[in-house]
């Protein structure tokens, strides 16, 4: 526990762990939804873009990129494998 600035505690203790049964279940669902979102936007764009194999790249990948960020904000906390320090290049790894 901590003091707040307002005279209040704050608990500033780490957020417990996630099971591994809840890991995996949020890996499997993530991974689902991802390849779900690929495909569908492929689909989506080739009918969309009128031909043009350029736009349709740059319409999939902008749709499976926004997939990809709203399920690591949405999944990260419990699964975790979104982490920076899973690199296994050590000048990648965030320095705490």
């Amino acid at each position: 526990m901590r003091e707040h600035a307002y005279g209040s505690m704050i608990d500033v203790s780490p957020p417990p762990v996630p099971t591994l049964a809840r890991r995996v279940v949020a890996e499997g669902f993530g991974t689902a939804v991802l390849a779900a979102a690929v495909v569908g936007s492929g689909i989506a764009a080739e009918r969309l873009s009128g031909g043009n194999t350029g736009l349709a790249l740059l319409a999939n990948s902008i749709a499976t990129g926004a997939t990809l960020a709203a399920l690591i904000l949405a999944l990260g906390g419990i699964s975790g494998a979104h982490s920076i320090q899973s690199c296994p290049w050590p000048a990648h790894r965030a320095v705490i």
